[in-house]
């Protein structure tokens, strides 16, 4: 999911666009759900994430995992596709319309519990995602360490219905944010166009 910062071409330029949308997406996203877990200036109902996770952070990432796909790069795509559909899908359960918050009636408690299941499923995605980036960049391994490690906190914070818990899965949340906009700007600062780079911290890849 990165690309080669020293040579690029034109057609790389435009993957590379489509990297960084895909990547700012995720961060802005991330972002505003973090500050919200962290109750930033009060604020501890999410809803107002669901028009960024569905158009933004789903939507914009979908479109980006297809372009990765067309450019053939498998881990880009599965990456991209996958975190927007994970968008999509938490918005849906913020939707009150989707009736799926309400089925669960007064029984918060079974609600905090099935969110922590969901979170876990995506944290063992997340974590077997950073096997697979372990020759990427460094860049690539340390956001999908935060995020990992992000979700198995916020995982914990719904299990045990723990504010202070999901406080700090905020906070790595938001650190992870930053990671993935830094990524961003790596990927879209190209030489030609711009006045400074950013290195990602390439790993070196296997020669045989």
């Amino acid at each position: 999911m990165t690309c080669d910062l020293q040579e690029r071409s034109s057609s790389s330029d435009a993957i590379c666009l489509f990297i960084a949308w895909g990547l700012f997406s995720f961060a802005s996203t991330t972002f505003i759900l973090s500050l919200i877990n962290i109750q930033t200036r009060g604020v501890s109902t999410a809803n107002v994430v669901v028009g960024m996770a569905i158009f933004c952070g789903g939507l914009a990432q979908l479109l980006a995992g297809m372009w990765e796909f067309a450019a053939g790069n498998t881990f880009g795509a599965t990456a991209f596709t996958s975190y927007g559909a994970f968008w999509m899908s938490y918005a849906t359960i913020l939707i009150p319309g989707s009736g799926i918050a309400a089925s669960y009636g007064d029984n918060a408690t079974e609600f905090h519990n099935a969110l922590g299941i969901y979170l876990v499923s995506w944290f063992i995605f997340t974590f077997l995602m950073l096997l697979g980036a372990l020759r990427k960049s460094w860049a690539m391994i340390f956001l999908l360490s935060f995020l990992s490690v992000t979700f198995i906190v916020l995982a914990c914070g719904e299990f045990t219905a723990s504010v202070t818990v999901t406080k700090a899965g905020g906070v790595l949340g938001a650190i992870t944010a930053f990671i993935a906009y830094y990524m961003a700007l790596a990927e879209m600062n190209t030489r030609r166009d711009a006045y400074f780079m950013l290195p990602l911290g390439e790993v070196p890849k296997r020669v045989d």
